[in-house]
C-alpha cells in the first residue's frame, strides 16, 4: 500500500504540473473526452478529487459529494486545492484500513481502499494526459506509474456497456503496432495516442 500511495502522489504531482499550464483561454478547447471541453473536464477532475477524498475519510454513499465543480477563472487554483485534499486524505492512516463508499461507482457496496486508490490513480494518469494533449504540453510518467495503471486498465471489463451514456471509458481500440506502455493504457480505455483534433 505504501508503494501504491507513493505512485499515486507522484502521479498527482504530474497532473498538477500540467494543469498549472492551463489558462482561461484554454477552457473551451475540445479534449479526448469527447463529451467535455477542457473546462468541463477540469470540473469533473476537481469534483472527483473531492469525492475520493470524502470517501477516504469515511464519507457516506452520497452522490452529492461527487458533483462536478466548475473551475471559474482559476482552474489552476481550484485544481490545486482538490489535489491537496485527495492526497492528504489518502495519506491518513485510517483511510487504508477501511472500505470506501464510491457513490460515483455504486451506492450498494463499498470498495477496498487499495482498489479505490487504483481507480483514482488510473483516472488521473489518463486525465493528466488528456489535459496535456489538449493544451499541447509535454508529459511523461515514470515506468512504475505506467505499469501500476496498466494493471488496473487491463482489469476493466470491455464490451457494449462502454457505449452507454455516461460510461467512463469507450470500447478499447487496437494498437496499430507495439508501442509504449502509455499507448497500451490509452487504447485499452478507448483513446487514440495520436489524438489531436477532438476525436479518438
Amino acid at each position: 500500500m505504501t508503494d501504491q500511495l507513493d505512485v499515486h502522489r507522484r502521479t498527482m504531482a504530474i497532473a498538477q504540473s500540467v494543469v498549472d499550464q492551463v489558462e482561461v483561454r484554454h477552457l473551451a478547447l475540445p479534449t479526448p473526452c469527447a463529451a467535455w471541453n477542457l473546462g468541463e473536464l477540469l470540473a469533473h477532475m476537481v469534483g472527483q478529487n473531492h469525492g475520493f477524498a470524502a470517501a477516504a475519510r469515511g464519507g457516506a454513499a452520497d452522490r452529492a459529494l461527487w458533483v462536478d465543480r466548475p473551475v471559474g477563472d482559476d482552474p489552476v487554483g481550484a485544481f490545486r486545492v482538490s489535489v491537496s485534499d485527495v492526497v492528504s486524505a489518502f495519506a491518513e492512516p485510517e483511510s487504508v484500513a477501511r472500505d470506501w463508499w464510491l457513490a460515483e461507482f455504486s451506492t450498494e457496496r463499498r470498495f477496498p481502499a487499495q482498489r479505490a486508490i487504483g481507480f483514482h490513480l488510473l483516472d488521473y494518469l489518463v486525465h493528466a494526459w488528456d489535459v496535456a494533449v489538449t493544451i499541447g504540453a509535454p508529459i511523461a510518467f515514470d515506468p512504475d506509474m505506467e505499469y501500476a495503471v496498466l494493471e488496473v486498465a487491463e482489469a476493466i471489463p470491455d464490451g457494449p456497456g462502454r457505449l452507454d451514456p455516461g460510461a467512463a471509458f469507450r470500447p478499447s481500440i487496437a494498437l496499430v503496432r507495439e508501442t509504449s506502455t502509455l499507448d497500451r493504457i490509452l487504447t485499452l480505455l478507448g483513446r487514440s495516442p495520436s489524438w489531436s483534433d477532438g476525436r479518438t
